[in-house]
């Protein structure tokens, strides 16, 4: 299995024109493996078959390698880690903190983070808005509720210059028009993830 899936995720990384060392795409592979075993007793992720979780999962999570920018991300509702966990493998000078509800979920973080080696990760279990944490330079999220709803969430943890990305599935013109007043929408990117059919959008929005 693991040689396939390291075919893939290289592959996939050449159609995304990402480049990554081959001990980062060994990595992601091993993180693949992770959620393969972990997924059969704690359901992390309603994909079963590792083939699809490097399309569907760890792709997906490096379309937007290109589109950060700043030293520090919050990565909310990060469930298994999407998109944190690629993002930290990418990029280990980040300083990347995995967020969820679920203490399942944060005990996978933790055994992922100590298991890959990934001393840029920090995992921690709240609820974002009542979350004690500093300033991010960005703050990403899988689309976990209304666009409006994630600023009211996480705009407090963003830094006033920082950013929020928000992936999104189909553009959502009509949450567009809801954002208010603190921040500004910067732009709305097609994602082409390989192997993946289906729209997928990077909503780009300016605090500040």
């Amino acid at each position: 299995m693991g040689q396939t899936l390291l075919q893939q995720i290289e592959s996939g990384c050449d159609a995304l024109d990402i480049s990554l060392a081959d001990d980062q795409q060994l990595k992601l592979k091993q993180y693949v493996e992770l959620l393969v075993k972990w997924n059969k007793v704690y359901n992390l992720t309603s994909v079963r078959d590792a083939s699809e979780m490097v399309s569907r999962h760890i792709l997906d999570s490096l379309t937007i390698l290109p589109h950060l920018k700043g030293n520090s991300l919050l990565d909310v509702g990060t469930g298994a880690g999407l998109p944190g966990i690629p993002i930290a493998i990418a990029f280990p000078e980040m300083a990347v903190t995995l967020l969820d509800t679920n203490s399942k979920k944060t005990r996978f973080l933790q055994q992922a983070k100590a298991e890959l080696g990934l001393e840029n990760v920090t995992v921690v279990h709240a609820r974002v808005e009542e979350a004690d944490l500093p300033k991010f330079a960005m703050v990403t999220a899988r689309a976990f509720a209304s666009i409006e709803d994630i600023i009211d969430l996480t705009g407090q943890h963003c830094d006033d210059a920082g950013s929020l990305l928000l992936m999104k599935g189909v553009r959502p013109d009509d949450e567009l028009e809801a954002i208010g007043s603190g921040f500004k929408l910067q732009d709305v990117l097609p994602l082409d993830v390989p192997g993946c059919e289906g729209e997928r959008h990077l909503i780009r929005i300016l605090k500040g």
